[in-house]
């Protein structure tokens, strides 16, 4: 499972998530909410109390977390932690920056938040839109990838092999596919131009599958979700897509408006470390398989191959299809 630590390791962790965050006053509401909640429901520490753990050191956490794997999970922790800072500050950035060079680790998010900081939002949109152009292609529908899509125009063949879909029988992957859209009041891709419409199709397949829903709540936890089914490249860069969209709120797409703050809603921060264990459960990444030759296939079965488990709450607004 994603973000999975030795006992032993659970409290350093914390205290260097803690001291990557001691900047400006120390840990905002959101980032102790958001780090408790992964400590609850990740790492099963309810006895584990944030405000009395003494926050380590750069150079003291690295002389710990020695592991390629573990020090991965930390900096992703740190982009999640970093992202819930509003506003972001050249000290947060700073400190983050410090805990990733002491552990040899630096991701793409560390060049994107630079530059809200320092040139803005609208410099930072334009590098999000490259680095998006970038995650997405991985993550197109396998079946689309070799299909050309003129810049600017619609895609009526691809609208066309969607809509067979509504002969798909109730409770097959096709169905609750076309349901899918109908119920969030989204035309099929394709109808409009978009260059993202061929990874649409496979984004919105892992939705029906995941059984996540589309507030921007789910859109986090399903990008959490999917990290905690495969924590490889393509699945983190996913997360931070929808971090910056939603909680760093300066990537904006066609679908989506840019929103911050989200995991400071209630609930949000628990129902994320809820989808990192759920994901975590799953047997295989089922986010970039050929979904549109599973259509007839029962939705359960599906969700059976894969080891995808029932949510804590299917009725909580946050899912669909349980």
């Amino acid at each position: 499972m994603s973000l999975a630590l030795l006992p032993e390791l659970v409290e350093p962790f914390v205290a260097g998530l803690l001291g990557a965050c001691d900047v400006d006053g120390g840990p905002t509401d959101e980032q102790l909410a958001v780090l408790q909640a992964i400590v609850l429901q990740v790492w099963h520490r309810s006895d584990l109390d944030l405000h009395a753990q003494m926050p380590l050191a750069p150079q003291q956490l690295a002389a710990i977390v020695t592991s390629p794997t573990d020090r991965r999970h930390f900096q992703e922790l740190i982009v999640t932690l970093e992202a819930c800072r509003h506003p972001l500050t050249d000290a947060q950035l700073d400190r983050a920056e410090d805990y990733e060079r002491a552990i040899g680790i630096t991701g793409p998010d560390a060049a994107l938040f630079r530059t809200m900081v320092d040139q803005g939002t609208e410099q930072a949109k334009a590098d999000f839109a490259r680095f998006l152009l970038g995650n997405t292609n991985e993550r197109v529908e396998p079946s689309l990838r070799d299909a050309v899509a003129i810049d600017g125009a619609s895609e009526p063949e691809l609208v066309a092999r969607i809509e067979k879909l509504r002969a798909c029988a109730p409770g097959t992957l096709g169905h609750a596919y076309i349901e899918f859209y109908d119920l969030a009041g989204l035309p099929l891709p394709g109808v409009e131009a978009s260059p993202m419409n061929h990874f649409y199709v496979g984004h919105d397949m892992t939705h029906v599958i995941s059984g996540m829903g589309t507030t921007a709540e789910a859109e986090v936890a399903l990008s959490a979700f999917l990290m905690g089914m495969a924590d490889d490249e393509v699945n983190r860069s996913a997360l931070l897509a929808s971090l910056i969209v939603h909680e760093a709120g300066f990537g904006d797409s066609n679908k989506v408006k840019a929103e911050q703050g989200i995991l400071a809603r209630p609930g949000a921060a628990e129902l994320m470390a809820a989808e990192i264990v759920r994901g975590g459960e799953c047997r295989a990444d089922f986010s970039r398989i050929d979904h549109l030759a599973m259509a007839d296939r029962p939705l359960a079965d599906v969700r059976a191959e894969f080891g995808v488990l029932t949510p804590i709450n299917p009725n909580d607004g946050h899912h669909l299809f349980w």
